[in-house]
């Protein structure tokens, strides 16, 4: 019996990446012999009442066996759980990744390797600046040190700070978001690690360059060249997808003192398109044949 499965991509966002990545994961579906409806998450909307939870689609006959979610829709993604769907990865798991306050504390649970971090604590708009929390973040940490918002994407939400007049201000344009003060790892300015984990192994690694700038994001111009990791960063990179209990996700170590890794983030979502073209190696295939075993077993 051929699987049949849905690729959910946001349809609100501009540009194309998202729909790309659906496209790729639809490819290595089709070279399995399992066909793939590829959606908006706009497409499904999800319906609540006190004796019905179901989606609204007109057209939809029937739920898929799989769903591979590449978008951060929560609510879609726990609302197609709730209807006996297998979801990869799973809502809690993309929830936590694209909350990296969350991924840390899922991180440090597992005593796995972070940079030293201090959680912000929560205020609302127009408030005066907590000036104890930042005299404690800069005794801890010192400077240069970095503000991470907590949910951002390709490093534009990700501040290097020099001064306490800095620090201030950026905490007070933040006003109402939740971010952590950071340690900076000096040893990793500019260049980092991109590992692509699925199930138990790592498929494909590249490392990521950049000239002027201390994050190392390709989408901001640093360059790529494909990477073979070492054993002790496969380890690592596998223990922090399982931490999260991630299906596959895209793993950044950062090049810690004396090159010991250590985890900068985990995407849940991590695009597959540049690691292609870095390293020749196609991720979705490894997805799809991961999904397609995870559900032949169950």
């Amino acid at each position: 019996m051929k699987l049949q499965g849905w690729i959910i991509y946001n349809g609100s966002l501009p540009g194309t990446k998202f729909l790309d990545f659906a496209e790729w994961i639809q490819a290595a579906a089709a070279r399995k012999y399992s066909q793939t409806t590829i959606y908006k998450n706009n497409e499904l909307l999800s319906f609540l009442s006190t004796d019905l939870l179901k989606l609204l689609k007109e057209d939809m006959n029937s739920l898929p066996d799989y769903v591979v979610f590449a978008d951060k829709d929560i609510y879609l993604a726990n609302q197609l759980e709730s209807l006996g769907v297998r979801v990869f990865n799973r809502a809690e798991v993309i929830q936590n990744s694209d909350d990296k306050i969350a991924s840390y504390q899922q991180l440090a649970r597992q005593n796995l390797p972070i940079p030293k971090t201090i959680v912000a604590p929560k205020v609302f708009t127009n408030v005066q600046v907590d000036t104890d929390s930042v005299n404690l973040a800069i005794d801890q940490l010192g400077f240069p040190m970095i503000i991470k918002e907590a949910f951002g994407s390709f490093g534009e939400q990700v501040y290097l700070i020099h001064t306490k007049e800095e620090l201030v201000t950026c905490v007070q344009a933040l006003q109402g978001k939740a971010f952590m003060f950071q340690e900076f790892v000096s040893s990793s300015y500019g260049k980092d690690i991109r590992l692509h984990v699925v199930g138990d192994q790592v498929v494909a690694g590249m490392k990521r360059q950049a000239a002027n700038d201390f994050r190392a994001n390709v989408s901001s111009g640093a360059t790529m060249e494909a990477y073979d990791p070492t054993d002790e960063e496969r380890k690592l990179a596998i223990s922090a997808a399982k931490a999260l209990g991630a299906d596959f996700a895209g793993v950044d170590l950062l090049f810690g003192p004396n090159n010991r890794p250590i985890i900068c983030e985990i995407n849940s979502n991590a695009h597959i398109r540049n690691m292609y073209d870095c390293t020749g190696i196609n991720v979705a295939d490894f997805i799809i044949d991961y999904i397609l075993d995870t559900i032949n077993k169950n």
